[in-house]
């Protein structure tokens, strides 16, 4: 059995899987995508032949990859070309081959490309996550500065964070809403705003049909920030348990960390699934099996 880790050695993540594998009797390479075009050779046919020619020279047949898990996507690494436009089309070419060959070879994929893009278009996970029945906090993604007061102050408290993501959430002040620095923020870029949702962090790991769910005890807005933050793990209610596995077919992940505001009446409110999560530090506080329940699904 031979299974690929989208990413490179110097990840931890990555490389807890790779050697998890390898201590289970499995094949494991990374399959580094910043290595491509210049050290990773690539060759593919439309009826979903080819092989691969990894870094260290071991050839690998693409019908011989049983899995690969996505940890870190880096696109490619053209060389620099005197030609701007020459360098371009090559970059172009590197990613219409990469992006072919993870849409149509047969591996299974934890995650797919569908599964990234999801993500990468937050606005639009939302908007599923909510058509399937699941409470989202209200929200506006808006660069009309107009439209953004006037959402503010339908509220009492508000946060704000990247559209993308990139950066931690931050609540709303008056310093944010001078007219003439909201202008000229917004003339950069649209924003994410939402309604504070009052309670508790809850992130909730999905692998496969399994749920682990632990509460995040920490002072800070963000706890992303907050290296001192407790983790208790937690059964969720019923629905909430469900609403995790509907969640993440409607978003076509196989596994991925969803993160919840629990209002203190009870409500749970989606805020992010992420295809990709860290979890090694989850792991050792909980004690939950996610690098060994990782591993059986790739394996599976």
């Amino acid at each position: 059995m031979n299974i690929l880790i989208l990413g490179n050695a110097q990840d931890a993540h990555a490389s807890a899987i790779k050697n998890a594998l390898m201590e289970a009797g499995v094949m494991a390479d990374y399959l580094d995508t910043s290595l491509f075009p210049t050290q990773l050779r690539i060759s593919w046919k439309p009826n979903q032949t080819g092989h691969l020619i990894l870094p260290e020279g071991r050839r690998l047949e693409i019908e011989d990859i049983h899995s690969v898990y996505w940890r870190n996507f880096s696109g490619v690494s053209v060389p620099p070309l005197y030609d701007r436009h020459q360098q371009q089309i090559a970059i172009n070419d590197s990613m219409s081959t990469l992006r072919s060959l993870m849409q149509s070879c047969q591996p299974r994929w934890v995650n797919s490309w569908q599964a990234y893009q999801f993500h990468k278009e937050k606005p639009l996970q939302l908007s599923k996550v909510k058509q399937i029945g699941v409470t989202i906090p209200q929200t506006l993604i808006s660069n009309d500065p107009e439209e953004v007061i006037n959402f503010i102050q339908s509220l009492d408290k508000v946060i704000f964070k990247p559209v993308y993501g990139g950066a931690h959430t931050k609540l709303v002040t008056a310093d944010h809403l001078e007219p003439e620095r909201l202008s000229l923020a917004l003339s950069f870029s649209p924003v994410t705003i939402q309604e504070y949702v009052p309670g508790t962090n809850i992130r909730s790991y999905v692998i496969g049909k399994s749920v682990y769910t632990a509460e995040i005890r920490s002072s800070q807005l963000d706890f992303r920030e907050d290296v001192e933050a407790e983790l208790i793990p937690i059964e969720l209610p019923a629905t909430v348990q469900q609403q995790c596995l509907d969640i993440a077919q409607a978003l076509m992940l196989e596994w991925t960390a969803i993160d919840w505001r629990r209002r203190h009446d009870g409500e749970y409110f989606f805020l992010e699934a992420n295809p990709s999560p860290m979890f090694l530090h989850f792991e050792r506080q909980t004690r939950f099996p996610i690098t060994r329940k990782l591993v059986e699904l790739l394996m599976h």
